[in-house]
């Protein structure tokens, strides 16, 4: 049977038509992904941390060459990349996967994907003890849900969140960026060392309560206590007046030394936990 000239260019007209819907669909398909401002994700909508916000954020806590950043709900990546570009060794734990596929090609964009990786989990249930800075922007509720599980994070790490607070675990520092009208406040904190309880020195007994960073209590020697002031805590460094003479020390589990200044007189001092 033979086709007509008439039908076999219907035909062919049919096919091509059919090809090129099909090109053009596949096209639509693979358009690359885009992140929207607002766009609904796991815990949060995603808004972007304004580039000069990312800087003061990173300034605060002090990133080096010699840190392990992980920004948690990491979004676009820039963050990540922007510690990364200053030596650091960075992580960013995103649960969208197509914001983790754009980090990535972001970072390789950059020249530092060697630096700044991204991992597609859930930061509830992410392992992050090993960094030496947390970075944040997320709902005060997720901050809070996070706060014990940070509170656990060895002491002296640095903690540094866009715009919100941890409640009651008031901040080490706040920086604003200038000339800014939305997202422009970083807040800071130091993992505080655990000091609560009894501690045995050549002065007497130490005893202390800590409320986060803030610490108070007394040391009692000859049966006389004295209360102390000004206590408080950065990371591992303790300080505190008792008796007109301040303490200097440093804090390592169950054992704590520095130093006593009392006018020009300057000695040494060693305490241990009391366990009872």
């Amino acid at each position: 049977m033979t086709l007509s000239h008439t039908f076999r260019r219907s035909l062919i007209t049919l096919v091509v038509g059919i090809v090129s819907v099909s090109a053009s669909a596949q096209t639509q398909t693979t358009k690359p992904f885009e992140p929207q401002s607002g766009q609904p994700g796991k815990d949060v909508v995603w808004v972007p941390t304004p580039q000069p916000l990312v800087d003061k954020m990173l300034d605060l806590a002090g990133v080096t060459a010699q840190d392990y950043v992980i920004d948690l709900g990491s979004g676009d990546g820039r963050t990540v990349i922007t510690a990364a570009k200053r030596g650091a060794t960075a992580l960013g734990i995103e649960y969208n996967p197509d914001m983790v596929a754009l980090s990535q090609r972001n970072a390789a964009a950059q020249g530092v994907a060697n630096k700044a990786t991204f991992a597609k989990a859930d930061l509830f249930e992410s392992d992050f003890s090993k960094a030496t800075v947390i970075t944040m922007f997320l709902l005060p509720s997720i901050n809070m849900q996070l706060r014990p599980k940070i509170l656990d994070m060895k002491p002296g790490t640095r903690i540094v969140s866009n715009a919100f607070d941890m409640e009651d675990w008031q901040p080490d520092e706040i920086a604003t960026t200038p000339n800014c009208t939305q997202w422009c406040r970083a807040l800071f904190w130091i993992v505080p060392a655990k000091v609560a309880g009894s501690w045995r020195l050549p002065q007497g007994e130490l005893t202390l309560t800590q409320t986060f960073q803030m610490v108070s209590g007394n040391l009692t020697s000859g049966g006389s206590a004295t209360p102390i002031a000004g206590g408080k805590l950065r990371g591992d460094q303790i300080t505190f007046e008792a008796g007109g003479a301040r303490y200097t020390g440093r804090v390592n589990g169950d054992t704590m030394q520095g130093t006593v200044t009392s006018g020009s007189n300057v000695t040494n001092f060693q305490a241990s936990r009391v366990r009872r």
